[in-house]
Parts: structure tokens; C-alpha cells; sequence
């Protein structure tokens, strides 16, 4: 199922309301549905390198738009749709034991959840779940989910298609390795 959902996902890329459909998957991807909005982004960007910039934008104010959804859904609707969305994605007894200590990481959870292949949907859930700060919920959106969506945009933009296997295949560990390299150098910093 989950791969069909896929292939349908890439294969609205070609519809005309492409940017309407990014702007759509963006924003539920954000709180919901399991495909990124990358995959759509992608054929969008090579089909249209200079829009790669405009795609980029739409794909970050939906994403962040739906990660307000999210954080909505895990402030007040946490036992009634929250609980079942993060079961349904494995993710509920992670939740529980991550709980203690969430709000004590303050923006990092949101940051390495925005920019990694790690589900962003349940790190939305999971900060308005624990009550994190909604105005350090966006920012911290803002920039992860930028970062994440500018770089492709950018990528794609420079390099065109000889790039995609490269972002499709290894970008995810690319940034996973960044923000290890950022958090040990932050915590290295903070101890010495």
C-alpha cells in the first residue's frame, strides 16, 4: 500500500496543479501522511528549474502550516487522534519514554526531526503533546523545514538531474551526519 501511495504521489508531479498538490501533500505529510514532500518536489524542480525557489517556499509554509496541525493535534486531541496516528506509525512507545525529556532539548528535537529523514509528523505531535513553546515550535520549523527544502531546491537547481540519485539516496544521511557533528560540537562546546 505504502508504495502505491507513493507512485501516486510521484506521478502528481506531471498534473498541472502541481504546486497546489506540493502545498497539499506538504502540509499533511507534516502531521499525517507517510510520503515527504520531496517527492514531488523533485521531478517539479527538473521539469522547471526556475521555479525551484517558488516550489521550495510553498513546500515550507505548507510543511510548517501542517506542523502547526500536528502540534494542534498533540496539545488537544492527543488521546482521540494523536495516540492512534503515532501507533499507527510505530512511534507510541517512543513517545512515552521520550516525554521526560523533550521539552528539556528545547528546539533540537524539532530541528533534527525538520532536517532528517527522522518522521517529522511525530515530533509536530509530540510538541504540542508536552506543551513546547508554539513560538519556538515555528521558528525552529522554519528553519529545519528551510534548510531541508532550500538545500534540495538548490541542489537540484545547480546540478539538475544528475544530482537526484545522490538526494534521493543519501542527502537524509547527509543531514543526519550535520546534526550529530552540530549537537556533539554544541554539547563539547557547553562541557569544556
Amino acid at each position: 500500500m505504502l508504495r502505491s501511495l507513493y507512485d501516486w504521489t510521484l506521478q502528481q508531479a506531471q498534473h498541472r496543479h502541481a504546486l497546489w498538490v506540493l502545498a497539499i501533500v506538504s502540509f499533511v505529510e507534516s502531521s499525517v501522511f507517510p510520503i515527504p514532500p520531496d517527492v514531488l518536489m523533485i521531478p517539479m524542480i527538473l521539469a522547471r528549474p526556475s521555479r525551484a525557489w517558488l516550489i521550495a517556499g510553498v513546500a515550507l509554509i505548507a510543511s510548517v502550516l501542517g506542523g502547526v496541525l500536528g502540534y494542534v493535534i498533540g496539545a488537544y486531541f492527543y488521546d482521540t487522534l494523536g495516540q492512534p496516528i503515532l501507533q499507527a506509525l510505530g512511534k507510541d512507545a517512543a513517545m512515552e519514554a521520550f516525554n521526560g525529556r523533550f521539552n528539556d532539548l528545547g528546539f533540537w528535537p524539532v530541528l533534527i526531526a525538520g532536517i532528517t529523514p527522522f518522521p517529522y509528523k511525530v515530533i509536530t505531535i509530540m510538541s504540542g503533546w508536552t506543551g513546547l513553546p508554539i513560538g519556538t515550535f515555528v521558528v525552529t520549523s522554519v528553519i529545519a523545514r528551510g534548510l531541508r527544502f532550500f538545500i534540495v531546491a538548490a541542489l537540484l537547481w545547480k546540478f539538475g538531474a544528475p544530482i537526484r540519485d545522490f538526494i534521493e539516496k543519501r542527502l537524509g544521511l547527509l543531514f543526519t551526519v550535520f546534526v550529530v557533528i552540530l549537537v556533539t560540537g554544541f554539547y563539547g562546546v557547553r562541557f569544556l
